[in-house]
């Protein structure tokens, strides 16, 4: 079976360029979709979950080492980045490989004889090489939302972003829920994730991100499947298989 892969880069002759040398290096990957920045990158992972991640690590909206956050061991993940000064040590621990632009076929070829021999295996673990890799871009680091502006009936209330329990997609809006009370934003799901602090707010379906503080509780509904009750409301959110290592690890 062919390998699924994804490219996420955001400049548009390195997007055109790695897509073709793929396609002459590795002509058994299948490439399942090409994201021009961080949102589309994660939104377009949770749709076509593929195998191997192809990261630029600066990127519109979510970056790099944000969406390679939120894969977590879903797949095995290649950065790529003009920076060599950006902690190339931490990707020579073996955990994951990088790419340095402008990307030279035999390095690519190399990489590709990596992903090969470990690509049935389990992806590794990269939350220290992602923690040094933030150490070393601090100021790639957005500032995170404290506060959302939300419809509730007539009135346009001013939430601070602690006391969402969860947001959940609904169709153009999302859906913001709190202990007493629930709103709409008119911001798709996708793109408040950029806003929201990764180490509270964990995505745990394509639609759905909860406050890690508001989960009482997860269990186990099958084999396969997890739902999480969440403190101060009577609804259970179902839990993806792509996010279900968030609560068995």
């Amino acid at each position: 079976m062919n390998t699924r892969v994804m490219i996420a880069e955001d400049e548009p002759l390195m997007r055109e360029r790695l897509l073709e040398m793929l396609r002459v290096e590795w002509p058994g990957a299948d490439v399942v979709l090409v994201a021009e920045n961080g949102n589309d990158a994660w939104d377009g992972f949770l749709e076509h979950e593929p195998d191997v991640v192809f990261l630029d690590i600066r990127m519109p909206g979510l970056s790099g080492i944000e969406v390679a956050q939120r894969i977590g061991k879903a797949a095995h993940v290649v950065f790529v980045t003009a920076y060599d000064q950006y902690a190339l040590e931490a990707f020579d621990a073996g955990a994951i490989d990088y790419l340095l632009k402008p990307v030279q076929s035999d390095r690519l070829a190399k990489t590709i004889a990596r992903i090969r021999d470990k690509v049935q295996a389990p992806p590794a673990e990269m939350g220290d090489i992602l923690r040094l890799l933030r150490a070393k871009m601090p100021e790639a680091e957005p500032e995170k939302m404290k506060w959302i502006k939300a419809t509730v009936g007539r009135q346009i209330r001013l939430i601070d972003v602690e006391d969402v329990l969860f947001f959940q997609s609904d169709t153009k809006y999302t859906r913001v829920v709190l202990a007493d009370s629930e709103a709409l934003v008119k911001i798709a799901l996708k793109d408040l994730l950029g806003g929201l602090d990764g180490e509270r707010f964990w995505q745990i379906h394509r639609g759905t991100v909860v406050n890690v503080k508001a989960v009482a509780a997860v269990e186990r509904v099958d084999a396969e499947r997890l739902q999480v009750i969440v403190k101060g409301s009577d609804e259970i959110l179902p839990v993806s298989r792509t996010f279900a290592h968030l609560f068995r690890d």
